[in-house]
């Protein structure tokens, strides 16, 4: 008796410590995402004389008049930004497990040969300037949001990863009793190796999400119309402007009647850049624990 009232007393010490570390260590997580809000609040001029500070002593808006200066532009950027990020993650989704439920099956003969197609891509690359002629002169995406998409269809990476999960998560005798029952490939891939799928399909559609909300070079390199820009081309193009403005007023000693916020206007950027992702995650966060329970096989 004596004993186990020792043991439940240490396992509530451990449990309290445990906590505490925990809960230590999350504010510690959150300390640069704070700092990046204060920041983005706190006046330019602090800023450049104090540096970053949690405790402010002027705060101010000019990063975020700024940016919102030209409410049109950035709404747009925005609207670009999430129809390439929800069209381009479903069609990635859908290409990628597709391509790895071929590649997991045994009585496909030639996945090896296709396998090392994908594979041969990963350690040789034709370079940039291959790359360009043909999105560019043959599949004739500049100018179009398909551009910055297509990339993300066939990641021989992903596909690999996907692959992998389905020869492991995936009973081979489940889809041969499928097959007994007169399941066709496609009944099959949907009703069964998609839903088993689950914990694969969550990690790599919040990668290629990510990867997609992300973007700025390729829009770089294909995108020269203004209403097809991006959220982050947009700031970048932005920031860059706001730079050379600065630059041009330093050489030729030119004083101009506008304070540009050089330093909180990179942290506005950001928080304008990542505030959807962040609010977005936590309902993304709950499907991909839900889909972990889903991909159990029960015996």
């Amino acid at each position: 008796m004596e004993m186990r009232r020792k043991h439940n007393h240490g396992y509530r010490v451990f449990n309290l410590v445990s906590k505490i570390l925990l809960g230590l260590f999350a504010l510690l997580c959150l300390l640069p995402f704070v700092l990046m809000i204060v920041g983005s609040f706190t006046d330019n001029g602090e800023v450049i004389r104090e540096g970053y500070s949690l405790f402010p002593k002027k705060w101010s808006t000019a990063a975020y008049d700024m940016l919102f200066s030209y409410p049109d532009n950035i709404i747009r950027a925005y609207r670009n930004t999430i129809v390439q990020t929800v069209v381009g993650t479903a069609i990635s989704l859908f290409c990628i497990s597709g391509t790895g439920y071929v590649l997991s099956r045994q009585d496909f003969q030639s996945r090896n040969i296709v396998a090392f197609y994908f594979y041969f891509t990963m350690l040789f690359g034709g370079g940039l300037i291959p790359w360009y002629i043909v999105m560019k002169q043959v599949l004739h995406l500049e100018n179009t949001l398909w551009a910055i998409m297509v990339p993300s269809f066939f990641s021989a990476y992903n596909i690999f990863l996907m692959r992998n999960f389905i020869k492991q998560g995936v009973p081979v005798e489940l889809i041969e009793c499928s097959k007994l029952d007169g399941a066709g490939d496609a009944r099959i891939y949907l009703q069964i190796v998609l839903p088993l799928s689950l914990p694969s399909l969550a990690t790599i559609g919040l990668f290629v999400a990510l990867g997609l909300w992300n973007d700025w070079y390729l829009c770089m390199l294909f995108i020269s119309d203004s209403e097809l820009q991006s959220l982050q081309y947009y700031l970048y193009s932005m920031l860059n402007s706001a730079k050379a403005l600065r630059e041009i007023q330093s050489r030729s000693g030119i004083v101009l009647d506008v304070d540009l916020p050089s330093e909180t206007s990179k942290l506005a950027m950001s928080m304008v850049a990542t505030g959807p992702i962040l609010l977005v995650y936590p309902f993304i966060q709950r499907f991909f624990i839900k889909g972990l329970t889903v991909g159990a096989v029960k015996g």
